[in-house]
């Protein structure tokens, strides 16, 4: 029987409890995950590992935080898929989307998720994502 790859999640959001609960609910699923509060921290983890799949937060220390590091980790390695995750809608109404290929051109995040994220909306995303 062979033994299955544990795959690493990197969980970016200046939010303590959104991000624990995120560790929570993913290591439960069997995913080992990094965290990152800010872009900086990101980075810095970036360059120290390699994740299968990155979340990310878009409003962080600056408002595009999450359009910057999108685009960091898609420069670093493109391979890696990214998501973002924001509340902009349920804050402003505003709705934008990662669906077309024009969209993720500009916006480098392979799919988006509003807060509050669904666990089976994010384990269905991760898992197309990864095609686990």
């Amino acid at each position: 029987m062979s033994e299955e790859k544990v795959r690493t999640v990197l969980v970016v959001d200046d939010d303590d409890d959104f991000r624990w609960q995120q560790k929570v609910q993913l290591e439960a699923a069997g995913f080992k995950v990094l965290e990152a509060a800010n872009q900086e921290d990101a980075q810095k983890a970036l360059e120290a590992t390699r994740p299968d799949i990155a979340l990310v937060d878009l409003m962080m220390e600056e408002v595009d935080a999450g359009f910057t590091l999108c685009y960091h980790i898609k420069k670093k390695d493109p391979t890696i898929p990214v998501i973002l995750i924001s509340a902009v809608t349920s804050e402003t109404g505003m709705e934008f989307d990662a669906a077309t290929p024009e969209e993720r051109s500009w916006v480098k995040a392979d799919a988006m998720l509003a807060k509050p994220v669904r666990l089976e909306q994010l384990k269905r995303e991760i898992a197309r994502l990864l095609k686990a």
